[in-house]
């Protein structure tokens, strides 16, 4: 069984590939159903963020399985499999496993111990199992992953100070408004990311606030936390006409904020900050031409983050070692995993063998004594098989394990339950 994970993400490509490369939860949970349909994908996961997208696949045959994945990449991104190369990355094994793990602690994020990471990798997970394309491979990879990335951010201070995309742009918001109590206020999704925003304005005393969202429900759930209003993004533009600050995460797909609403909303007496961290971008790149209007993007976001990058730099260290330690933790459990349905054959072959030889005898027994026996010979096949049991899950997974499992399956002519042939 191999893991591999292919992708892309902020530290190889250009912020309009990652824009383009970029799905959404729809579109994540049909690209997974269409991979597992693939004769070289077992299993799938993608991770499509603002930083990243990234399939994670136990492949059924490893050669035509990463060939397939880049294919899908590059499909989806519209581009030619060589403009795709020069930005993607691939990892297998141990080493896809240490990527995701590091992923998860916030090692390997645009602001270093980001905090929403983790959020992202439970939910891309999430989808790939209620998609069926997550079954025991990488149900067991992900599980792990969440777990490590829970003890870096609590053993250590890799979180510390401006951990997370959404924190930083409210840091950015500050440093140009000032104070907030007398700002309008327009956040634009309602998404973990806009409601760790619209949370972070309320803390830093932002009190006109409108969350706009295409759900007013989900908008509204966070507007009641924030003392805020809720409006839907058809009312986008009286927002626009209203809001000295706007800052937007949603997942659309194309700009929903352009020039001509941005014409009609400022006056030369006024001025708009705009900061949008949507991958694709919501604001249309010709709005930053408007005079009065002011848009940072994702890159402006990430200089701002690298300023307390230092502090949390520390920690960088310690975090490594806790993914090394639970990279092994994760391999102890895999190779366990994998012996599991030999044991189980194992013991199901020894068990037919013991029912068979009970039922020729029963007839010359009362119940009692068909009883007692069926007990006795049911135990001792237990202490029988205790040790080699034992010895296969401890050896599993390295190459003494694999000779140990061939003899296994030869010595009582097993079906080898890890042939593939299911």
């Amino acid at each position: 069984m191999s893991v591999l994970v292919v992708g892309v993400n902020h530290r190889t490509a250009p912020l309009d590939l990652l824009e383009r490369i970029s799905l959404d939860a729809q579109g994540v949970a049909k690209a997974v159903s269409g991979l597992v349909a693939l004769d070289s994908v077992r299993e799938a996961v993608i991770l499509s963020t603002c930083n990243r997208t990234e399939v994670y696949a136990i492949a059924e045959l490893f050669h035509q399985c990463f060939d397939d994945i880049q294919n899908f990449l590059a499909t989806t991104a519209g581009v030619d499999l060589e403009t795709l190369g020069s930005h993607m990355y691939a990892e297998h094994d141990e080493a896809a496993v240490r990527h995701l793990f590091s992923v998860a602690s916030g090692l390997d994020s645009m602001v270093l111990g980001e905090g929403e990471v983790l959020g992202q990798v439970r939910d891309a997970w999430e989808i790939a199992r209620a998609e069926e394309a997550a079954r025991s491979g990488l149900n067991l990879l992900f599980r792990h992953s969440l777990e490590t990335g829970k003890r870096a951010r609590t053993d250590t201070d890799i979180a510390r100070g401006t951990a997370s995309i959404s924190h930083a742009a409210v840091e950015m918001a500050i440093e140009r408004c000032g104070s907030l109590g007398d700002v309008n206020v327009a956040v634009v999704g309602a998404g973990v990311m806009g409601e760790g925003i619209a949370v972070a304005l309320h803390s830093h005393g932002a009190a006109a606030m409108t969350v706009l969202n295409r759900s007013e429900e989900s908008g509204r759930q966070i507007a009641d936390r924030v003392n805020g209003q809720v409006q839907s993004l058809e009312s986008l533009d009286a927002a626009l006409r209203e809001s000295d600050l706007v800052i937007t995460c949603t997942g659309a797909q194309e700009p929903i904020i352009t020039a001509d609403m941005l014409q009609s909303a400022t006056s030369s007496e006024r001025s708009t900050v705009i900061i949008d961290i949507a991958v694709p971008r919501d604001v249309h790149p010709d709005v930053a031409e408007i005079e009065g209007v002011t848009v940072l993007n994702l890159e402006d976001v990430q200089l701002w983050a690298d300023r307390g990058r230092q502090a949390r730099s520390a920690s960088v260290d310690a975090v490594s070692v806790i993914v090394d330690e639970e990279l092994e933790r994760y391999v102890v459990a895999s190779s366990a995993m994998q012996a599991a349905p030999l044991i189980s054959a194992l013991r199901e072959h020894f068990d037919g063998i013991r029912r068979d030889e009970l039922d020729r005898v029963a007839s010359r027994l009362d119940d009692d004594a068909r009883n007692a026996l069926d007990v006795v010979t049911t135990q001792l096949l237990a202490k029988l098989l205790h040790e080699p049991s034992v010895r296969l899950r401890l050896e599993a997974g390295s190459p003494r394990g694999e000779r140990l499992a061939s003899a296994v399956v030869d010595l009582f002519n097993l079906d080898d339950p890890n042939s593939g042939d299911d």
